[in-house]
């Protein structure tokens, strides 16, 4: 572990080869970092990780075969010691989520200036968090909007909530239409007003606010339904449901 050696081991993953080479000529300038491995493959780069067992490794987000993402996440399994330092250009809040969830300790950007990144590696390396405040920031951003979203898709009624899963489920109008009993015209008004009312701008967009929704609502009550009458269809998918296939 790096708390019981005198340098700290880094172990760097990225495609393009000059910056590979960039992050290990700054690197090299702190005699407390030690480059021991480099690669611009996700598959060589897993292996070799395994093999010198790196203090932190610092992952690109997107390789020519697979992610930086990915790579952790496999490496962790097996060593949970060895840190993941995702450095990338992408400002992306799914990204960042993605990598969290693989266990990552950092995600930083390729603007961040030398001697933040320096200092980072060996924020992660001593067990603490780095996460780009910009990126950060709309990770924030993004959890409140679909905070907004989920209370608005919880005061929509029975049947606007069949129709917004049913959306997300990739059905058409007609459809719809078929499936709940109703006028293809009434499901077009529905879904127009779905979308205003979610803010949306295409059906697209409210199929993944669901997918993204799914697994929220389970810790939220769902609005009692009234007794069903003819031709309101039955079963109201709900958000923590898992999908066949």
């Amino acid at each position: 572990m790096a708390e019981s050696q005198n340098t700290i081991r880094v172990y760097l993953v990225d495609d393009h080869e000059v910056v590979r080479r960039g992050v290990a000529a700054l690197l090299e300038t702190d005699p407390t970092l030690e480059v021991v491995g480099q690669s611009g493959s996700a598959s060589v780069a897993l292996r070799e990780i395994l093999e010198l067992r790196p203090d932190v490794a610092i992952l690109d987000a997107h390789l020519a075969d697979g992610t930086g993402v990915d790579i952790c996440r496999e490496m962790r399994s097996v060593d949970p010691n060895i840190k993941g330092l995702i450095l990338t250009s992408y400002d992306d809040p799914d990204a960042i989520s993605s990598a969290i969830l693989a266990g990552a300790s950092g995600y930083v950007l390729k603007r961040i200036e030398g001697n933040s990144l320096l200092s980072g590696i060996k924020l992660v390396a001593g067990g603490h968090s780095l996460i780009d405040p910009t990126v950060a920031s709309r990770v924030v951003e993004q959890m409140e909007m679909q905070r907004k979203s989920l209370d608005v898709v919880c005061e929509l009624t029975p049947q606007q909530r069949k129709i917004f899963f049913l959306i997300a489920e990739g059905m058409t109008n007609r459809q719809i239409a078929e499936k709940l009993f109703l006028a293809e015209k009434t499901v077009k008004n529905h879904v127009t007003g779905l979308l205003a009312r979610l803010g949306l701008q295409h059906r697209t967009q409210a199929a993944l606010l669901a997918v993204r929704l799914r697994g929220t609502e389970a810790t939220t009550p769902a609005p009692t339904a009234s007794a069903s009458t003819p031709g309101s269809g039955t079963g109201t998918p709900g958000i923590g449901e898992r999908r066949a296939g």
